[in-house]
């Protein structure tokens, strides 16, 4: 009867070694180069996108993230013991001052935080749950969009007289805004110089969208951020004689809405020759 008993312990010891050997990271992850895991913790799921938005609803300012994304969900291994929230986020918030960062807010079980290193901006956000036995690491490396063309004012002449229009990605919003943001100005800068160079030209600017919202705001929207490139245009010396602005929201698809990468294809600026 003894050696039964030890051998159903035994089995029940095997058998719980073989599922714990199981909960292993889902095929094809991987730590963030930045930032590693928590000990005794696996990759349930993980999300990677060449360039994506995330709003944090937690904080009020600097809250709009734009970037290389990517969203790693860990869980504890059976059989071993979760932190409590305060632990995850308290180690990666060191973590991140470790790095330089700022916090950005710092709560029991919620962490976000901005990292900002040869000037390049790195955005971390950690969410705790299920009591420490899940939590979500978001990281998103603040960069623009890699552009079709490279944007300088002989590339916009070409070609803008070899098609009539020319789509330019290097004008920035936060999302679901109109106002310019300031990494925009070498791309500003340009267009500027291109109509310095030809004092002939004219230009319609016409903002586009990609689906996301209803067609009543994309319409704005469009027509809203259109609006604001004049503008800043006009403030740079070019007459407002030779430009004019339109949206057409959604209207005029590049790529499938069906992607991420195609929605931030679709979300773009056009320069239209006006006759």
């Amino acid at each position: 009867m003894k050696n039964i008993l030890v051998f159903l312990v035994l089995t029940i010891l095997i058998s719980s070694s073989v599922s714990f050997a199981q909960e292993k990271d889902k095929e094809g992850s991987k730590d963030h180069p930045l930032l590693s895991r928590i000990p005794n913790y696996y990759i349930s799921d993980q999300a990677n996108k060449d360039f994506d938005s995330y709003t944090s609803p937690y904080i009020d300012k600097d809250n709009v993230w734009e970037g290389k994304l990517t969203q790693t969900n860990y869980t504890v291994q059976e059989g071993t013991k979760e932190l409590s929230f305060v632990q995850i986020s308290r180690n990666y918030e060191n973590a991140v001052k470790k790095l330089g960062g700022k916090i950005l807010l710092s709560e029991a079980g919620r962490l976000n935080a901005k990292i900002e290193k040869n000037k390049a901006v790195t955005y971390v956000s950690v969410e705790v749950f299920n009591d420490g036995r899940n939590y979500t690491l978001i990281i998103v490396e603040n960069k623009p969009m890699e552009d079709e063309i490279t944007i300088d004012a002989a590339s916009l002449s070409k070609g803008i007289s070899e098609t009539g229009k020319i789509a330019v990605y290097g004008i920035y919003f936060d999302v679901g805004k109109s106002d310019i943001k300031p990494e925009s100005k070498p791309t500003l800068d340009e267009i500027v110089k291109m109509l310095k160079q030809d004092s002939k030209l004219k230009l319609f600017v016409v903002g586009h969208t990609d689906i996301d919202g209803s067609l009543e705001s994309n319409m704005k929207l469009s027509s809203d951020r259109a609006a604001s490139v004049v503008k800043a245009l006009i403030e740079n010396g070019i007459p407002a004689s030779r430009l004019k602005s339109s949206g057409v929201g959604p209207y005029c698809p590049i790529e499938s809405n069906h992607t991420e990468e195609g929605k931030a294809k679709n979300r773009r600026v056009e320069l239209v020759e006006m006759f």
